[in-house]
């Protein structure tokens, strides 16, 4: 079984049963395998060969995941840029990973030329503006298969996801079939996920939590309901999202949930339908855990998962009950997808109970490897993860090793943005940390101006949003007369780290202007 079967077979078993219900309207799964089929056909006619890279930077909607499963049915391997990147920084990615196509809108297609490297030849298949069925460009065919290839095999790559990197430029994480499939078989059996299920799909599309809420539906012939982006951290229109739609499995990064519970009064309303809540990506705040457990207890499934971007999911927790003062923290668990984890100390031996070493994994869903650097070997992925041993085997997460944060669920190298700031005319040195953690992650940026005055925190959310994506967009701008070092020259972060603090205690250079940055 590869990727590209899945919704096939959910079409012969369940064709007219809801697969995808978005903001441009609902599909069965019929007519959700036709418009794959539809898209594999004009893909074929572009020339797309197995793994030809071709990416999708669309907005979040039916014809999106139809787009993917085309892509796939081609042996193409699909590529999903963040809808709200600047084209400076989805350029840098078609480049990286030398797409063949980008399926796009033409008005984001003209904008992306202009960052291209002309000897690269891209084609753009564009589609309409918006979201609604009428934007949509029709393409030609019935929806059957031109042509059938031969079935992918398990280590033949299906997609790349592209996270932060240490250099400057994104990265990309190469992820095969087998890949993730052995994390969808596992959590199949896992959540006992059936046709009568009905997914959240909260997630963008390049960011991998949503894996879950696609593939595991198409195994299931569950429905998935894709959230809008622009309501992706309205906590109202969530719960009445929850509710509305009748959810039954939801699935996000724990700072949505917080919204929920301390802005949307998630805590004081029910849900019959839900059963299950799954998160990732970043730590919960215990006290919320603890509410949020006391809310679900006996009637909905709570569940902790763990793993990078390089893994997926590779630990899991459920929470039965809640811990002790120990450790005042829900463990990350055990593994999970048949792998095999353990974490070892700086002298290479493994961590006995109560110690603390770097979580090391392996097994069937780490990834092939990065895009242009050598496929891992074993494979074995260091995470740079922080773990203690518990005396029940369960793995508790203490924190990075290096620059490396997660805001928002999303994982971001404090060093790319390093790099970007750099480059601004005005800024001679730079360091960037993350304040706080969650929902209240801060990203600040400490700096040493080249000229007075220093330019406006305005200033350096705009230069930002024109070559990073939305999240890695800084919160707050502090300029300094020098950067402080430890004795051996190294950016003294921990001092930074007290100063920041401060800053955001006293709301000095926090910016108030709701504007949307990301679109600057």
């Amino acid at each position: 079984m590869s990727l590209n079967k899945l919704l096939a077979h959910a079409a012969l078993r369940w064709p007219n049963a809801l697969a995808v219900k978005g903001p441009d309207g609902t599909v069965t799964y019929r007519e959700l395998d036709a418009e794959a089929n539809r898209f594999a056909s004009r893909l074929e006619e572009l020339n797309v060969q197995p793994g030809d890279r071709v990416g999708i930077w669309l907005e979040k909607s039916t014809r999106t995941v139809a787009a993917m499963q085309g892509i796939l049915r081609n042996r193409g391997v699909y590529v999903p840029l963040d809808p709200l990147s600047p084209a400076a920084r989805v350029g840098i990615i078609a480049q990286d990973c030398e797409m063949h196509v980008i399926i796009t809108t033409q008005k984001r297609a003209k904008a992306l030329s202009a960052f291209l490297d002309q000897s690269l030849p891209i084609t753009y298949l564009c589609l309409g503006e918006g979201n609604s069925s009428s934007d949509l460009v029709t393409l030609e065919g019935n929806g059957q298969s031109s042509s059938i290839r031969s079935e992918p095999k398990s280590e033949d790559m299906a997609y790349i996801l592209y996270t932060s990197g240490s250099t400057g430029t994104p990265k990309g994480v190469c992820i095969s079939h087998g890949n993730a499939l052995a994390f969808i078989e596992w959590a199949l059996a896992t959540f006992y996920i059936t046709a009568e299920d009905r997914l959240a799909n909260h997630a963008p599309f390049h960011f991998d939590l949503s894996v879950f809420d696609l593939y595991a539906a198409f195994s299931s012939g569950a429905s998935v309901f894709l959230l809008p982006e622009n309501i992706a951290y309205l906590p109202t229109r969530l719960v009445e999202f929850i509710a509305k739609e009748q959810i039954t499995i939801w699935y996000s990064v724990p700072s949505v949930l917080v919204l929920m519970i301390e802005h949307a009064n998630l805590l004081h309303l029910s849900f019959p339908a839900l059963r299950c809540i799954l998160y990732a990506g970043e730590p919960f705040p215990f006290k919320h855990v603890c509410s949020l457990f006391q809310w679900a207890r006996g009637t909905c499934r709570l569940f902790n998962l763990y793993g990078p971007t390089e893994t997926n999911v590779c630990t899991f927790y459920e929470i039965t009950e809640l811990p002790t003062d120990e450790y005042m923290s829900i463990p990350i668990g055990q593994a999970s997808c048949n792998n095999v984890v353990w974490a070892q100390k700086d002298d290479g031996t493994v961590v006995h109970v109560g110690e603390e070493g770097e979580l090391l994994v392996s097994g069937p869903t780490v990834m092939i490897g990065y895009w242009g650097k050598p496929p891992l070997e074993k494979p074995v992925y260091a995470t740079g993860d922080i773990v203690r041993l518990l005396a029940d085997g369960n793995y508790l997460y203490i924190g990075r090793r290096d620059h490396m944060v997660k805001i928002r669920g999303y994982r971001v190298e404090l060093g790319e943005i390093e790099i970007v700031l750099s480059h601004h005319p005005a800024i001679s040195e730079v360091a960037v940390l993350a304040i706080e953690t969650g929902i209240d992650a801060h990203l600040v940026a400490f700096t040493t101006c080249a000229h007075a005055p220093p330019p406006s925190l305005l200033d350096i959310k705009r230069y930002c949003a024109q070559h990073l994506t939305h999240y890695m967009i800084i919160d707050n701008f502090i300029v300094l007369q020098e950067i402080p070092r430890t004795k051996n020259g190294k950016i003294d972060r921990r001092a930074l780290l007290q100063q920041g603090i401060l800053a955001i205690n006293r709301r000095d250079s926090i910016d108030e202007t709701k504007s949307d940055f990301s679109k600057a």
